[in-house]
């Protein structure tokens, strides 16, 4: 049986999404695309570069900074600027909230858990 992965809300982010993570569905299929050196376990770096890839889609002028107009609406007002290093900080703690064992890695069963 296939799933849903709820993981798939957080990484779209609004914007259109590589042809890759749109064939992503379940857990299995998350820890095979993250895993860059197939080891069967997602680094910090690895989660990081993979849900990067929407930053880097909406950063047009690639100054590795999201300003107001690059990006999504949100019916809040403009938005502060986001710098790549404050959006790879916000993954680090998402990936440690994942992180139930804190052996450094992701496994498919905490990858298919929500964050803490």
């Amino acid at each position: 049986m296939r799933r849903s992965f709820p993981f798939a809300l957080l990484v779209s982010l609004c914007c259109g999404l590589p042809a890759a993570a749109q064939e992503v569905t379940s857990t299995g299929d998350y820890l095979a695309r993250m895993d860059a050196d197939r080891d069967g376990r997602v680094s910090l770096s690895e989660y990081q570069d993979w849900l990067s890839y929407a930053f880097d889609a909406m950063d047009a002028n690639r100054d590795g900074v999201l300003d107001a107009s690059e990006q999504p609406a949100s019916g809040r007002g403009a938005r502060a600027p986001l710098t790549r290093e404050q959006h790879r900080k916000t993954l680090a703690e998402r990936f440690a909230r994942q992180d139930r064992n804190h052996d450094g890695f992701l496994d498919a069963r905490e990858l298919a858990s929500p964050p803490q």
